[in-house]
């Protein structure tokens, strides 16, 4: 066989990272795990990435700029070779469409690979698009997407589905400009501690943990430079435990992972499991055990939870579902998302290594679902 022949013989994917969100950085570093760890003897890669204004790049195959630590934030370079992407249903095809230059064909794409986190790229958007073109891709689909992003409309389905959800409230625009008094108040309500979050970004990106309310309104203003709209979640006194979820073959009912724990130890300058905790710390700060040490009933009810969610919701592909496990024995679901951390040592990953795939293992199977599901309306 010769080299072309070899090449035709393999699956194109194309990785597509960076995106216009908060968690540009964090896409990045996974598209990097990905690189690093994904079977080349199956799949032909071509790495492309989102910049920061939108535009469309083909980048170098190459992990090592993606790499997040301490001292360097990986990003997308605005001024690599753009790529255009097709909008006919009749082609794959990706061209390069460089500034001066002639358009280079990059040939066609057999599955996208969106490690996007965030607005723009996680909430369906993306999404959309591919379906324009028939193309398909990992993960879920527009409406589960746009709904997992979103932590006040993703906990209204929940709620609907007869699903553990904890109390909260949501501050919209409107209400924090002209009537803030009452968003106040339906704070109050809930009692302190309370997490306030932007409702639509990821990474724990502009979460604070308020005690007083008279911190609330610095942390509403830090929430609504991610997102104009909040949602304020009653403070949950427990245990962090979560599953990892993947769809089912042919119609099959979604896989569950053994569950994993999450422990921010005191004295290291995190209330939570914030941003620095999660990327850039290198202490022990922050535990990550999987499987986590939970009764078998209580794990098996998380995992049931878990998948209970995924259908809910309509996902597809992959998800990771996060639950409270308090001490009085109850299970809450805090969020699910659609696309998790993913870097190999992520928990979602870490949790399917201790269920017995490992990381390219579970590259390949995701793959693989993409490539099953049908295109258009399913």
């Amino acid at each position: 066989m010769s080299a072309m022949d070899n090449a035709q013989s393999k699956i194109r994917v194309a990785l597509l990272f960076g995106g216009r969100s908060s968690e540009h950085a964090v896409s990045c570093a996974t598209a990097g795990g990905v690189l690093r760890a994904i079977d080349r003897r199956r799949y032909d890669v071509l790495p492309i990435g989102i910049a920061p204004d939108g535009r469309w790049v083909l980048l170098p195959d190459d992990p090592e700029p993606l790499e997040l630590r301490r001292g360097h934030v990986p990003a997308v370079p605005e001024s690599a070779p753009g790529v255009v992407v097709p909008t006919s249903t009749r082609e794959r095809g990706l061209r390069v469409l460089d500034r001066g230059e002639m358009p280079q064909e990059l040939g066609d794409v057999d599955v996208v690979f969106p490690l996007l986190h965030g607005p723009f790229g996680e909430d369906g958007t993306v999404q959309g698009m591919l379906e324009l073109a028939d193309i398909r891709y990992v993960g879920s689909g527009v409406l589960a997407s746009a709904a997992g992003m979103d932590k006040h409309f993703m906990k209204v389905v929940f709620a609907g589905a007869g699903l553990p959800v904890g109390p909260f409230t949501v501050i919209t625009d409107a209400q924090w400009r002209h009537d803030p008094a009452a968003a106040r108040d339906a704070v109050a309500g809930l009692g302190m501690p309370v997490f306030v979050k932007p409702a639509r970004a990821g990474s724990s990106m502009g979460i604070t943990k308020v005690t007083s309310m008279d911190d609330l309104d610095a942390a509403v203003e830090n929430a609504r430079q991610h997102d104009l709209k909040v949602v304020v979640e009653a403070g949950i006194v427990g245990r962090e435990i979560e599953c990892g979820v993947l769809e089912g073959h042919d119609g099959a009912p979604p896989r569950t992972s053994r569950v994993g724990e999450i422990v921010v130890r005191s004295g290291h300058g995190h209330d939570f499991y914030d941003f620095e905790a999660k990327y850039l710390d290198t202490d022990d700060s922050v535990e990550l055990t999987c499987p986590a040490d939970v009764p078998a009933d209580i794990e098996a009810r998380i995992q049931e939870l878990a998948a209970r969610a995924f259908l809910a919701l309509g996902c597809e592909g992959l998800a990771r579902v996060d639950c409270f496990y308090t001490e009085r024995g109850d299970v809450l679901i805090n969020e699910i998302n659609t696309m998790p951390g993913f870097t190999p040592y992520s928990m979602y990953p870490q949790m399917w290594l201790a269920s017995g795939l490992t990381y390219p293992e579970l590259i390949d199977e995701l793959i693989t679902l993409a490539l099953e599901r049908p295109v258009g309306l399913r």
